[in-house]
């Protein structure tokens, strides 16, 4: 699932700056199937970062309902979170989508 957002809405991020991010409790997405074809994402970008160490774009939202982005590699996935490059997790249910290039 390719996303696409105002990018005049979306603050470009920093992984090394998320860490003193907070999130909502509850899922960013509406409904059932978004969120099935956002793990089935999930799983994507983990095989693309460590099959070949690749980068994508992770749209997700924070507790104060902003958008955000950040480029950056995912080397795991559960059912709640994304464990990226730097170590960093970001809980699945704020992320609003993955863009693969």
């Amino acid at each position: 699932m390719s996303f696409t957002h105002s990018t005049s809405t979306v603050e470009i991020v920093e992984k090394e700056d998320m860490s003193g991010m907070l999130f909502a409790n509850e899922d960013v997405l509406p409904d059932e199937a978004a969120r099935q074809r956002r793990r089935a994402d999930a799983d994507r970008a983990v095989t693309l970062g460590n099959a070949y160490h690749g980068k994508l774009d992770i749209y997700f939202q924070t507790a104060d309902g902003h958008a955000k982005r950040v480029a950056t590699t995912v080397w795991a996935a559960d059912s709640d979170h994304l464990t990226l490059k730097s170590g960093m997790s970001l809980p699945l249910r704020s992320v609003l989508g993955f863009d693969f290039y």
